[in-house]
């Protein structure tokens, strides 16, 4: 692989094949064993330190009896993991439903996320979620769904093993008082902010419109994903995840990373503190009471 290009599809793929590897109940060495491959060339691959060939994948794929879809993912994954850069289209080499980055945000020990416009997915309630996604599916079971799989994911901000990762979530004014047409769910949407952000490993702050124009305005909704070390692996490297119509863009080279670290600070400098963002947010709530 180009080392300019993205290491996303390669840790995707290794995470998955270890995964399909011991659910099967199949140890490191055995498999490298079936598969005549070294132990370090296992334990690379597994790692994401090397692109895949598409017959290694089918191979280890038989081994471990995984899925005819599971397998088709793997290989498609295999194949960006070997392309200069790295831009997933959803139901293009690697299929729709197959949703990259929540497995991302499963492995992350921090969330840094900067919310132009709409509540970040991890902090939704259903009646939020399910006005969100009206707007992009006409049909109801699609919605239904979509925010099934959105709610499902919130599971992780509680979980004990492995430790729930950190959420530190920055939004615009703007996002708090775009209502949607259910008020009391508004309203409800409102308050479960305050709650989250009274929780130890979740920070909630807003850019009030009296901050006026800020440098990072036009960097559009990103999040800063970092993952923590795995026994004496490195860690994998910080990745950012910037999602659009028609795709979502991975990036982890250091300059790119930088640059968004440093918009992530402006956005920091010009944000209330949490507990002045908590006081404009009831003001909100109370507000909409009227």
């Amino acid at each position: 692989m180009n080392e300019t290009g993205s290491t996303v599809p390669k840790r995707q793929v290794g995470r998955l094949l270890r995964q399909l590897r011991e659910q099967a109940g199949i140890s490191l060495m055995a498999a490298a064993g079936e598969l005549e491959f070294s132990r370090a060339r296992m334990y690379r691959i597994e790692n994401g330190e090397v692109p895949v060939r598409k017959h290694d994948v089918i191979a280890m794929c038989g081994v471990y009896s995984a899925p005819r879809h599971i397998t088709e993912v793997v290989i498609g994954l295999a194949a960006e993991s070997k392309a200069k850069g790295w831009w997933h289209a959803y139901g293009d080499v690697v299929p729709a439903w197959f949703e990259l980055y929540v497995g991302m945000e499963q492995a992350a020990s921090r969330l840094r996320s900067y919310a132009p416009g709409v509540i970040p997915g991890l902090l939704q309630t259903r009646e939020y979620a399910e006005a969100v996604f009206r707007g992009w599916h006409a049909d109801p079971d699609a919605v239904a769904g979509a925010v099934a799989v959105r709610l499902e994911r919130q599971s992780l901000l509680s979980r004990r093993l492995p430790e729930a990762p950190g959420l530190d979530v920055i939004v615009d004014e703007g996002v708090l008082r775009r209502a949607i047409p259910d008020t009391v769910g508004m309203r409800k949407q409102l308050a479960h902010l305050v709650t989250m952000s009274a929780r130890r490993n979740i920070g909630v702050r807003v850019i009030p419109f009296a901050a006026g124009p800020h440098q990072a305005a036009s960097s559009g909704q990103f999040t800063i994903l970092e993952f923590p070390a795995v026994g004496t692996a490195s860690p994998e490297p910080t990745t950012i995840y910037c999602e659009n119509l028609t795709g979502a863009l991975y990036l982890d080279k250091l300059a790119e990373v930088e640059t968004y670290e440093s918009i992530w600070g402006r956005l920091g400098a010009v944000a209330l503190s949490r507990a002045d963002s908590d006081d404009l947010i009831r003001t909100i709530i109370e507000e909409s009471d009227g």
